[in-house]
């Protein structure tokens, strides 16, 4: 059974000398309270209560999973103590304004702890996570009225939230919802339809859930334009901040999942229930977007979380596991036979894992320095530094999302075939993280829709390139600065400058030939997220290896060898997972017909 420990020393080597938080933070309008030592006792206090209350969980919730009893859903045995703990301590509101109860604490540090407790128990963090992203919709969309009603009972932890946007008959086409919305006399509207697939929608964790939910007016229209956002809690808020009457919202049915089954998936009734606009009337897809962008980074995390947990699991086994001699000689003539860290084709999975884990982690980390950069410009009311970083955030969140989803997914597997049989028998724990971890590859988007948006959106029709020619320069400036002030990284250096070039030149390329075939941009999307996360994991490694070559020459260190682990793991990452990339380059440009040439009625004969 896997047993989790917060990658602390990795997460102190990106924060403090990789990316410089403290130096961020002290140019942050909010950045004041995150010292160096605030930030450290933050991590520290984190690490602890997932590691000691909510990492134990993790089995025992997949085994019992969610029960439906008279419509009140049950979380399994200790959720509730657990999650209970998590509010005491503050967690919640971490990065939430002071006005509403929060912290006020950059957003940065609220991913941090995201992926410790993600790591720890992901069914778990999808409880406090779904209520983020309803928060984050309030503070952007929601009236001051809203503001003072939902967000200090959401941001204590007292109430939860959730995103109510699928349909039985829609899932990515939200142009097809049904729910109705109903004006009423005193300014509110009586929702009516049915959502699936609704994370947290029902659960014994929160005394009110907070529903946001996709509906369409009577006068809107056809599509995805006449589409409005209300909200919809399971209890009308009361007048004196409490309780009032039950709301005309219900739990018809609990999914019966693959995986994360300790995490409540709703099928979510709504019978004329009263619910109040938030934002502009047929703009709700646009102000969905905060919620579903937020859930996209959160599910990011959730790649990084399933690839350091999945390797932390085969690491301890590997390392005591003893299974024949290794090829090069014997290793440990006092035992029986050699450990699996001896095998070549162990070392492989296990620097896969670990490549994925800590390069991913060193992306999103970046993406939250951008976030936070964001909300500097909400803060400070300036709305072209605001843009400019929503754009840059933007643009990573499809590769963040797509990428390390589908290599999380491939680390857990890995994980599982390090324990041979034994992985697959459910005690090991092994084959819980490869469950658990398929979802991450198809909600808040699947792969092809990330990829899609991407391309299609945020490339092509949004930037006309441009996205990918910004975040390519800040690459090649880093490159050619390697290539004065770190000889022994010429090499990598000369990678990323032509992995620069071809990224342009491809983006080009379909952009050109997709004038005359439009079927090109569906064709080629998939292996053009893959070639962007790929290349923004060379710039990962590349930033921790070049830190610690630096951090090397200067001496003194404790941390030698982490430093060493660090650019031997780089050279792994060059050397047997970048070249991955020249495929997906070769493929993308391959013609439409080769996807698209098969008649749809011939894909089967009877």
């Amino acid at each position: 059974m896997p047993v989790y420990k917060a990658p602390l020393r990795d997460t102190r080597f990106l924060l403090n000398e990789v990316f410089d938080f403290p130096e961020h933070y002290r140019n942050l309008i909010n950045g004041a309270e995150a010292t160096p030592d605030m930030v450290d006792a933050i991590l520290g206090e984190c690490a602890k209560l997932c590691e000691e209350v909510i990492a134990p969980l993790y089995h025992s919730g997949d085994e019992e999973g969610c029960h439906l009893e008279n419509g009140e859903v049950r979380t399994p045995k200790g959720f509730k103590e657990a999650y209970d703990a998590y509010v005491a301590g503050g967690w919640q509101g971490l990065s939430h304004p002071v006005e509403y109860g929060g912290q006020g604490l950059p957003m940065s540090l609220g991913a941090l702890k995201q992926e410790m407790l993600g790591t720890a128990n992901w069914p778990f963090s999808m409880y406090p996570g779904l209520s983020l992203g309803a928060m984050n919709t309030l503070m952007q969309h929601g009236t001051e009225e809203q503001k003072r009603t939902y967000l200090a009972p959401l941001t204590e932890g007292r109430w939860g939230g959730t995103m109510c946007l699928t349909e039985p008959q829609c899932g990515t086409d939200l142009g097809q919802v049904k729910t109705r919305a109903e004006p009423q006399a005193d300014g509110s509207y009586a929702i009516t339809g049915t959502k699936i697939f609704i994370s947290s929608g029902e659960h014994d964790l929160t005394e009110n859930i907070v529903h946001i939910v996709l509906a369409r007016l009577p006068d809107a229209p056809r599509g995805t334009r006449g589409i409005s956002l209300f909200i919809v809690p399971k209890f009308l808020p009361g007048g004196d901040g409490g309780l009032g009457p039950r709301n005309g919202v219900s739990c018809g049915a609990l999914e019966k999942k693959m995986g994360i089954k300790a995490s409540a998936t709703c099928v979510m009734n709504f019978d004329e229930a009263r619910g109040f606009l938030i934002g502009p009337a047929n703009k709700g897809l646009e102000c969905m977007f905060t919620f579903m962008n937020s859930a996209r980074i959160g599910t990011a995390i959730q790649g990084v979380a399933t690839a350091e947990l999945a390797y932390q699991g085969a690491l301890a086994y590997a390392r005591e596991r003893r299974s024949m001699r290794a090829l090069s000689g014997t290793k440990e003539p006092e035992q029986v036979a050699d450990s699996l860290m001896h095998h070549g084709d162990v070392r492989r999975m296990l620097l896969t894992q670990k490549a994925v884990a800590e390069g991913g982690r060193a992306l999103v980390y970046l993406a939250t320095q951008y976030a936070d950069k964001m909300i500097q410009g909400l803060l400070s009311n300036d709305d072209a530094e605001y843009q400019r970083w929503d754009d840059k955030l933007g643009f990573l969140t499809p590769i963040l999302k797509g990428c390390l989803t589908e290599l999380g997914l491939e680390s857990a597997n890995l994980g599982m075939q390090v324990f041979g049989g034994h992985g697959y028998i459910r005690e090991h724990g092994m084959e819980q993280i490869v469950r658990d971890a398929r979802i991450a590859t198809l909600y808040e988007g699947t792969t092809g829709i990330q990829a899609l948006d991407l391309l299609g959106r945020k490339v092509l029709l949004m930037t006309q390139g441009k996205a990918v020619r910004d975040f390519t320069r800040v690459v090649a400036k880093f490159a050619t600065g390697l290539l004065r002030e770190e000889p022994a990284m010429r090499g990598r250096a000369l990678t990323l400058l032509k992995l620069c070039a071809q990224w342009n030149l491809l983006t080009l390329r379909i952009a050109l030939s997709a004038r005359k075939e439009r079927d090109l941009v569906g064709t080629a999307s998939h292996d053009y997220l893959m070639f962007s996360g790929y290349v923004a994991l060379a710039y990962a490694w590349a930033l921790q290896e070049a830190t610690a070559r630096r951090r090397l020459r200067q001496g003194g260190s404790e941390s030698g060898d982490f430093y060493k682990a660090k650019i031997a793991t780089s050279d792994f990452y060059f050397a047997r997972l970048l070249p991955r990339a020249k495929g997906h380059a070769a493929a993308m440009g391959k013609p439409v017909r080769s996807v698209m040439g098969l008649k749809a009625e011939h894909f089967a004969f009877e």
